[in-house]
């Protein structure tokens, strides 16, 4: 049987970053906006490392170029979902 992978705060958290680092340190935690999230991750070095995944880039595409909301496919807290495969059905992509 296949593990389930981990969940992106894991992923987070097992490189050293603590909670406060995308949601701030308020009482009320802010939401992590992709602003947040490109501070760390470059868009378009994305696009480029994920060139030829096919049957084409998920982080560059004709609908937001290389700016797609992380959070679309991404998800922190629960398991990430593939958002292109809602209406594109053969874009069977594997999103951590």
């Amino acid at each position: 049987m296949a593990e389930t992978p981990a969940l992106l705060d894991q992923t987070h958290a097992a490189k050293g970053l603590k909670c406060a680092s995308c949601h701030g340190n308020a009482e009320h935690r802010e939401a992590v906006t992709m602003t947040k999230c490109i501070k760390c991750h470059n868009t378009e070095k994305l696009a480029k490392k994920t060139k030829d995944v096919k049957p084409t880039n998920p982080h560059e595409n004709r609908h937001f170029g290389t700016e797609t909301d992380c959070a679309k496919c991404h998800n922190v807290h629960k398991k990430s979902e593939n958002y292109c495969g809602s209406c594109h059905l053969r874009f069977d992509f594997v999103v951590p």
